[in-house]
Formats: C-alpha cells, sequence, structure tokens
C-alpha cells in the first residue's frame, strides 16, 4: 500500500522553490514512478489551448495530444474531475497508447480556477487502482497545484 502522505510530502520537497514547471514536472513523475507499484506508466499532459499535449512522464512512448472528452485524460477534462477506470477496454473512447495498459486513474491539475494539465497513470493490472489511490493522487495533485501555481 503507498503512502500518499509520505508522497505528497516527498513530491512538494523535490519541486519546492524551484522556478522550472517541466523540470518539476519531470522530478514529479520520477517520484511518482519509483513510489507506485504495478504501474508502467505515469506523467502529464499540458492543456494548451484545447489540446492536451504530453509533458514529462515515466514509460514507454506516448500518445502526443489528446483531444479533451477522448479517452481518460479527456474526460477528466471534460468532467473537471479525476477519473478511475479499473479497466480501460471497457471505457469508450479509450486510447490505447500502450496496449499493456489495462487499468488507469488521470487526475486534472488547477491553476487559478482552470485546468491546466492531468496527471495520468496507467498499470499493466486491471483493477490495480483503488479509491484510496484516486484520493492519495488527488493530494499529490493538489501539492503539485500549490507549488506550481506561478509557473503556469
Amino acid at each position: 500500500m503507498t503512502n500518499y502522505r509520505e508522497l505528497t510530502l516527498q513530491v512538494s520537497g523535490l519541486i519546492s522553490g524551484v522556478p522550472h514547471l517541466i523540470a518539476n514536472l519531470a522530478n514529479a513523475s520520477a517520484a511518482l514512478w519509483e513510489a507506485l507499484p504495478d504501474i508502467n506508466w505515469v506523467g502529464f499532459y499540458l492543456l494548451e489551448g484545447d489540446t492536451l499535449v504530453l509533458g514529462p512522464f515515466q514509460g514507454r512512448p506516448a500518445c502526443i495530444e489528446i483531444a479533451p472528452g477522448r479517452g481518460v485524460c479527456g474526460a477528466a477534462v471534460a468532467a473537471g474531475q479525476a477519473q478511475l477506470v479499473p479497466d480501460v477496454h471497457a471505457f469508450p473512447g479509450h486510447i490505447a497508447c500502450d496496449a499493456a495498459s489495462r487499468s488507469e486513474v488521470v487526475v486534472p491539475l488547477r491553476a487559478r480556477g482552470e485546468i491546466v494539465a492531468v496527471l495520468d497513470v496507467d498499470s499493466p493490472l486491471p483493477g490495480r487502482f483503488t479509491e484510496a489511490d484516486r484520493a492519495g493522487l488527488e493530494q499529490v495533485a493538489a501539492a503539485l497545484e500549490r507549488e506550481l501555481e506561478p509557473l503556469w
């Protein structure tokens, strides 16, 4: 079981006071990669206009652009809230960047009240993510929002 309180403190410590958005997101994705068992991809998509564009990540090469409303990442933007998907193959409109991914959790990140990015975590295991994982990743996202808001 992941200790999300400790992980949130670790991520905050890595990025606090560092004035470089991409470097901070890269370190955050690396910290998440090391801390979360049974995942095959973790990273960020940054909202540019009405398109999610691939940002820093750990894992196999990924889709470069995602339209809001498409896939789990796009659904998170459209709904304005985290998406927890136990079986991505059963999710309407799922985008299969990595055919090995079976479950996914996506959490929107906000600056000044607007969604600016999403945190995306994939696993090759069906049902890998629980409500506790969603809530824990929302804690991590909240820390990222606090630390990074001036950089967006």
